[in-house]
C-alpha cells in the first residue's frame, strides 16, 4: 500500500472489496439522484463490470483499513473521437472524506497509470448539473469537450 494523504492508504481493488464499494457508493452518490445506481445488485454489477474492463486500473482509498473512496480507470476504452484513451469510468470519496485530497490522489494515481501504459489522453463523463464535480476537473487540467444527454465528456493530456 502506497500512503499519499497522512492516515490515508491506497491500494489495487480486489473482489473482496465488493461491500466496500457498494457501501461507498451508495453515501457518496446520497445528494445526486439522477446519476447514480439505486439498486444494490445494480452496483454490484458495475463493480464487477469496472474490474472486468481493468482490473489494474481500479483503486481504493483506506483510512484505519475503512474504504473512503475509490477509482476506476480502463486503459482499453475507445474514446469521444474513434481513439483510445484512459476512461476514468468513476471516482467518489464518501462525503466526510471529501475536501482533503484523496479524489485527487485517487484521480492523479489512475493518470499516472495511463501515463505509464503509454496513452495520450484521459477522457471521463460528468453529470451536466454536477457542477461540484466539473469544477474539480477543471481545476485538474479537464476541459469540456462534447454532450450527450445528460452527461457532460471532459479530457485532458496525460503529459502537460
Amino acid at each position: 500500500m502506497t500512503e499519499f494523504i497522512e492516515g490515508v492508504n491506497l491500494r489495487k481493488v480486489k473482489n473482496e472489496d465488493l461491500k466496500s464499494f457498494v457501501d461507498c457508493y451508495i453515501k457518496a452518490y446520497s445528494d445526486l439522484e439522477e446519476y447514480k445506481y439505486r439498486k444494490v445488485s445494480d452496483i454490484k454489477n458495475y463493480f464487477k463490470w469496472l474490474l472486468k474492463r481493468d482490473s489494474e486500473a481500479l483503486y481504493v482509498a483506506e483510512r484505519n483499513s475503512k474504504a473512503i473512496g475509490f477509482v476506476a480507470g480502463d486503459r482499453h476504452w475507445v474514446g469521444f473521437d474513434g481513439k483510445k484513451v484512459l476512461e476514468i469510468h468513476e471516482l467518489f470519496v464518501i462525503p466526510e472524506e471529501q475536501k482533503k485530497g484523496i479524489g485527487k490522489g485517487l484521480l492523479e494515481k489512475v493518470l499516472d497509470l495511463g501515463k505509464r501504459s503509454g496513452l495520450e489522453i484521459a477522457e471521463l463523463w460528468v453529470g451536466e448539473h454536477n457542477k461540484r464535480a466539473q469544477k474539480f476537473y477543471l481545476k485538474l487540467g479537464f476541459e469540456e469537450v462534447g454532450k450527450w444527454g445528460k452527461w457532460i465528456c471532459m479530457r485532458r493530456p496525460l503529459r502537460f
